[in-house]
């Protein structure tokens, strides 16, 4: 699998070790929620994800449409 290329949304303000460490618990998480919950939730959870994904994209889109009608 290819490795991700290195962010630094706030550069000076994490190390990469703290990135690392983040990315890390992210994965243990994930993994912790995996045993928790059934299949059928985390389905579940993947597409109320996805649907407040499409949310932003769509007030983000309206909101460009409504800069350019200004100009």
């Amino acid at each position: 699998m290819a490795e991700k290329e290195e962010h630094a949304p706030m550069p000076g303000h994490l190390s990469a070790e703290a990135r690392e460490h983040f990315r890390n618990a992210r994965s243990e998480i994930k993994k912790g929620m995996k045993a928790l919950f059934p299949p059928e939730f985390q389905e579940h959870h993947k597409e109320a994800r996805k649907e407040m994904l499409l949310a932003f994209r769509s007030m983000i889109d309206a909101a460009i449409e409504e800069m350019e009608e200004d100009h």
